[in-house]
């Protein structure tokens, strides 16, 4: 009799404490798991983003293969990005990997673009009008990209235009340059999709400025270049005593030098804001002749293959425009209405006569 009393009071006890004791340390060792959980995630994202901006970005700039880079970038972005919500937002990486996938969006409008040209040729109509609006549709998407870009050098280091962040860093200067270049995509392709997402109008008169943290022969000749391109494209911009001309020369020569050409770009840029094909196809013709000279420095391939590429995309909008198709296979630096010059030996028909 006595032990089912005790019994029953110590049953009575548990149901009132123990059960609520059990809770407790349930809900302490799930709080546990969730704290290891965290500390695994974190510790996993910082080796993944050192392991980026250590190995995985110089590497890729060691490649040549810009079809791959632009794949990887839209595939890993996410994942990388995503790091953010258990550790500090990488943002320096934010500045690559959307400005690089902002390219491959700009690639799919260069398609759609001669797509379009060649339908307006051949006269059809709904041809045409479905590839403008999948061309500005790609332009948005690439808009939106870039200016994701952007936005993360600003937080990363300031808004550019202003005071000089600290770049004492190779790093930190690269991806210093590759975020204004950005920038100033984001601002283009926006008005060539002709959709308004907000981007500010500044930002070329910023980046202008901002280019001058950076030194230009460090950076084969990019910094002037993005300047001197910046004062073509702008009415008045251009500050008094300068020669957007002349310094852009200048940065091609060295970019030539240096095995990196993107000021080849500036300038091509700035001759087709002038409507001058001539200067455009002198500047492909420049830039294919310093390649067979110059062969890219081995770390740095990537850079130069980008200035190829996007000359290449203007040398196609031309040969598409003048004869319906894009550049031939190993044709760049050529053009449709070149004269083809003869062997034969010439004879001077005075001497004959």
């Amino acid at each position: 009799m006595v032990v089912k009393v005790l019994y029953r009071a110590a049953n009575a006890v548990w149901n009132r404490v123990g059960k609520g004791i059990l809770l407790g340390l349930t809900l302490s060792a799930l709080s546990g798991c969730g704290g290891v959980q965290h500390m695994i995630y974190k510790t996993t994202g910082d080796t993944m983003v050192n392991f980026a901006v250590d190995h995985q970005i110089p590497y890729v700039l060691s490649t040549d293969d810009l079809a791959m880079n632009c794949a990887m970038s839209e595939a890993l972005t996410p994942m990388l990005m995503s790091f953010g919500r258990v550790r500090d937002v990488p943002h320096n990486l934010g500045v690559m990997v959307h400005s690089s996938a902002g390219l491959c969006a700009e690639s799919a409008a260069w398609e759609e673009e001669l797509r379009y040209m060649r339908a307006v040729r051949m006269q059809n109509a709904q041809e045409a009008e479905d590839a403008l609006i999948a061309q500005k549709r790609w332009h948005l998407l690439a808009a939106q990209r870039n200016y994701k870009a952007y936005k993360h050098l600003v937080t990363a280091y300031g808004e550019p235009g202003g005071e000089c962040p600290d770049l004492d860093d190779e790093f930190d200067q690269f991806i210093w340059i590759m975020g204004m270049v950005a920038g100033l995509q984001a601002l283009n392709n926006e008005i060539t999709s002709t959709a308004g997402i907000g981007i500010p109008k500044n930002i070329a008169a910023k980046v202008e400025r901002a280019a001058t943290c950076v030194d230009d022969d460090d950076w084969w000749g990019v910094p002037m270049g993005l300047r001197a391109a910046i004062w073509s494209l702008l009415p008045g911009a251009e500050p008094k005593g300068e020669s957007a001309e002349k310094r852009l020369n200048q940065s091609a020569r060295k970019g030539e030098r240096a095995g990196i050409r993107l000021a080849h770009v500036f300038q091509a840029l700035a001759a087709t804001s002038k409507g001058d094909a001539e200067a455009v196809k002198n500047v492909i013709r420049a830039h294919v002749k310093s390649k067979k000279k110059k062969d890219a420095p081995a770390d740095r391939k990537l850079l130069d293959e980008l200035s190829t590429m996007l000359l290449s995309s203007m040398s196609d909008r031309m040969w598409t425009e003048a004869v319906g198709y894009r550049t031939p296979v190993g044709g760049l630096g050529t053009f449709w209405d070149d004269k083809v010059e003869s062997d034969a030996e010439e004879v001077d028909l005075d001497d004959i006569l």
